[in-house]
């Protein structure tokens, strides 16, 4: 082989020849030279170790058409144009992304740097090459540039699963922010549509049956605004399969859509031009409550496993949902149940037309401290009494139940007492008794005159006042004497307000949640119950307690009205 040392260098010393011959050799870098022609006229071994060639068997190698890539070549790497054009120009150049090919035809990453050999060396506009193998330098970039494809990868699916948590959370929100099961579905079938689905529907169990009880769909007016509204809407018969395979016990279904199979168009499914369907249970503790059907028109892609994923976790969350709410409203009745019962059936009473309505607080499975009571005294007289125990628990409750008694006692114990000097022993029952912590009342009696008129007298504890309503005026409330609430002074005289009624009055005793609540104060409250007792005077009462509750009350607090109605016109 030829070296360095043996071209022509002006007759350098021998010293000096030895010298350039052990830099090159030791430079750790490959360097060769190549005539106008391309061949290799001298290397270093450092360029045959790097490039796979044995000892002097790179010299005379065409460097162009064997060392750099030509188009086609066996490694597959991008054609290089050869060296020499890019130094015939007389100048160096350099490169960082450059291929040599080794002995055994494998690319080698290098970076290269060429200059033009001088003319007075005799070979022409030859030139001489260093080059440095950077396969382990492009391999670190190559796992570089993979940790970040992988961490943007990441990140997009941790923004992806953030959104999809995020969505989650406002579907579960949507299911829990009504205890109406049915309402809560709605809500549902409307946040799946179109995120999951471009129709959404769901079924509820009614013994051997499957009921729709809310649907949505991606465009408006495809599909009537609730079932109700489209009671003979029919299934198609696939999707009708697989909700019976649900209601025996199955998994997930996925069927093809009436679009795709064929059958009738007039179904809930074709109407929606579904062509891809999920059929998902809605199932707790191997209890079937009902069934999710997710179903994708043409224009959208078919259902995937994730997709299939997610419903299944909608499904579940909105088992839970149906679970809770039909929870609370078992409670609920069992509550409203054994609140009635502490309640007193109303006496009949000739002449004298009394009504009572009792509505639980709806957000509130528990039994509360609101009581009415209606009992007959000597002669024809009839106590009235409503009441209000702080509490919404069995205490509250118990408490209730505890007074209610006593003052029933107390009243019929000396009937010839008026309801003042009643209530102020009441006060001290109380306050020997813990009968309640803190409690108010009214207490009302009705006694027939000889002109067949009806006498109130009433005492007030801390309770919001009687109305009355005539058929010759507006309704009026009673603001007579009134006093604190229960215990509080036991030995203060309670004060007692008597009043002839016009014939055909109407007087209503309530309890606060008819008149207050938390986007209402009591005196905006009763001003409404004052007009809609003037308008609606003619109802009859058991209709009037009734309204009065369902349009006035708030649901969040139990609602409680007592009323009376005397003889005569009614207006």
């Amino acid at each position: 082989m030829e070296s360095f040392s043996e071209m022509d260098t002006h007759a350098l010393p021998l010293a000096d020849e030895t010298l350039m011959s052990a830099l090159f050799e030791a430079a750790g870098a490959g360097v060769y030279a190549v005539d106008e022609g391309g061949l290799v006229i001298a290397c270093n071994p450092w360029a045959e170790r790097l490039l796979g060639y044995e000892a002097g068997t790179l010299i005379g190698v065409d460097a162009h058409a064997i060392l750099n890539p030509r188009a086609g070549n066996a490694a597959g790497v991008p054609e290089q144009r050869p060296v020499l054009r890019e130094v015939a120009l007389g100048k160096r150049v350099s490169g960082d992304r450059a291929v040599l090919l080794c002995a055994d035809g494998s690319p080698l990453p290098v970076w290269w740097s060429a200059a033009p050999l001088p003319p007075e060396m005799g070979h022409g506009a030859g030139a001489v090459v260093v080059f440095h193998d950077i396969s382990a330098q492009r391999k670190r970039e190559g796992q570089r540039a993979d940790r970040y494809a992988h961490s943007e990868t990441m990140r997009e699916q941790a923004e992806y699963d953030l959104s999809e948590v995020t969505w989650l959370s406002e579907l579960t929100l949507a299911m829990v922010s009504t205890l109406e099961a049915e309402q809560s579905l709605e809500r549902l079938a409307r946040q799946l549509v179109p995120r999951l689905a471009d129709t959404a529907v769901v079924h509820l169990c009614e013994g051997e049956a499957l009921r729709p009880v809310a649907w949505a769909h991606h465009l408006p007016d495809v599909l009537p605004a609730s079932p109700s509204e489209a009671p003979g809407l029919p299934e198609d018969s696939a999707h009708h399969a697989a909700l019976r395979r649900v209601m025996q016990g199955g998994g997930m279904q996925q069927t093809a859509g009436p679009a795709v199979d064929g059958s009738a168009q007039t179904g809930l499914l074709g109407v929606a031009e579904a062509v891809d369907v999920l059929v998902v249970p809605l199932r707790l503790r191997a209890t079937t409550l009902g069934a999710l059907t997710v179903a994708r028109a043409a224009a959208s892609p078919p259902f995937n496993e994730a997709d299939r994923v997610l419903a299944d976790e909608v499904a579940r969350r909105t088992a839970l949902g149906l679970d809770n709410a039909r929870l609370h409203a078992a409670q609920a009745d069992i509550a409203a149940t054994l609140q009635r019962a502490l309640l007193t059936d109303l006496p009949e009473v000739s002449g004298l037309e009394l009504a009572a309505h009792y509505q639980p607080a709806q957000r509130a499975a528990e039994v509360g401290g609101d009581w009415y009571d209606a009992f007959p005294l000597d002669g024809e007289d009839i106590a009235l009494v409503i009441g209000d125990v702080t509490g919404h628990d069995i205490q509250a409750a118990s408490r209730m139940s505890e007074l209610r008694n006593m003052l029933r006692a107390l009243a019929v114990d000396r009937p010839e007492e008026g309801p003042g000097q009643i209530l102020r022993r009441l006060d001290t029952a109380q306050s020997r008794l813990t009968l309640a912590d803190a409690a108010t009342v009214i207490l009302a009696r009705l006694s027939p005159s000889s002109d067949g008129r009806w006498e109130l007298s009433w005492s007030v504890a801390g309770h919001p006042p009687p109305l009355l309503l005539t058929t010759e005026s507006t309704s009026t409330y009673l603001t007579g004497p009134s006093a604190m609430l229960l215990g509080l002074r036991p030995t203060v005289q309670r004060p007692t307000a008597r009043m002839m009624l016009p014939a055909g009055s109407t007087l209503v005793l309530y309890t606060d949640g008819l008149v207050e609540s938390r986007s209402q104060d009591i005196d905006t409250g009763m001003t409404r119950l004052r007009q809609y007792t003037d308008t609606h005077r003619g109802l009859p009462l058991p209709r009037l307690c009734a309204d009065l509750a369902r349009d006035l009350g708030d649901t969040r607090d139990d609602i409680t009205l007592l009323a009376a109605r005397t003889p005569g016109t009614r207006g």
